[in-house]
């Protein structure tokens, strides 16, 4: 379904271990889940106006990056500025067993909701089991037949 490793999310935990919340890169965190034929992911992105979320998808990589930007207004003293601002960014790794092409998307109180179908080839289906028993007889050729292509 999806990949879960992502060396980006190692490397920011690594760099606020080393810096701190405050130097940590922006992203967005994510859920995903699987719900019967489809992967519902949801993105946390709070404050982010809609017109600035793009989605992408290219070679089973899903790409969103969206832009949050605050200016006060002048003559506003900033007394605390810790929410990120600037582009955050975020790839998935969509597996084999998705249909990238039918992916949706919809935004709604700062979290952005993304649909994945499941592939028709990757979805459960019913094997039919023979035994001997139940074999359907198989038309051999008479020897005449054989004789007679043999010419």
């Amino acid at each position: 379904m999806l990949m879960r490793y992502d060396p980006f999310r190692e490397i920011d935990r690594f760099t606020e271990g080393l810096f701190g919340n405050a130097n940590r890169s922006p992203w967005m965190p994510m859920d995903a889940f699987r719900r019967e034929d489809k992967v519902e992911v949801f993105f946390d992105l709070p404050g982010v106006r809609p017109d600035s979320i793009d989605l992408t998808v290219e070679k089973n990589v899903l790409t969103v990056k969206a832009e949050r930007q605050y200016w006060p207004e002048e003559g506003v003293e900033v007394l605390a500025r810790e929410r990120t601002q600037g582009t955050f960014s975020r790839q998935v790794l969509l597996g084999e067993a998705l249909d990238a092409d039918g992916i949706a998307a919809s935004y709604d109180h700062g979290v952005l909701h993304v649909t994945v179908p499941v592939a028709e080839r990757a979805k459960p289906r019913k094997v039919a089991v023979e035994t001997p028993g139940q074999q359907t007889a198989i038309d051999t050729p008479s020897q005449e037949s054989i004789e007679t292509s043999s010419h």
